[in-house]
């Protein structure tokens, strides 16, 4: 696998799941999507589609209210659908499996220097599209 910077698309695997994105049609991307990041959630052992899972996960943050544009140099080049909520939270979750997996990811895509970036890179888009906080009445107060 060829990884030329820690962006979510600056990878081989990421560039390539960007061009199958590209090639599905319009009702296939959401599924894709929704695949790898279901398949990086339940997968036991190694995250063999963890660069994907990366990069998919930075396409529904970019959807979100008040974030930063996705560097697409080496994104898709079709315009996304506007992706249903509940990928939000699936895009969190297959993050945080990624960012807890030292062996994994971390280990074999990002150069040592480059580590610091890369985790900031995940916690910035964790961020983004971790729920909203809900208003939850404290001793039977409402805010």
């Amino acid at each position: 696998m060829g990884t030329w910077d820690t962006g979510p698309f600056d990878n081989d695997t990421a560039a390539d799941f960007a061009d199958a994105l590209d090639e599905a049609g319009p009702a296939a991307r959401e599924a894709l999507i929704r695949g790898v990041l279901i398949r990086t959630i339940d997968a036991t052992g190694y995250l063999t589609e963890a660069e994907e899972a990366v990069a998919a996960a930075a396409l529904i943050a970019a959807q979100c209210p008040g974030d930063h544009p996705v560097d697409m140099a080496y994104g898709p080049e079709t315009p996304m659908p506007v992706f249903p909520s509940d990928l939000r939270a699936l895009a969190d979750e297959a993050l945080a499996r990624i960012a807890g997996d030292e062996d994994g990811l971390v280990a074999n895509w990002v150069d040592p220097q480059d580590r610091k970036q890369w985790r900031m890179m995940l916690i910035r888009l964790r961020a983004v599209l971790a729920p909203p906080l809900l208003s939850i009445p404290l001793f039977g107060v409402q805010p």
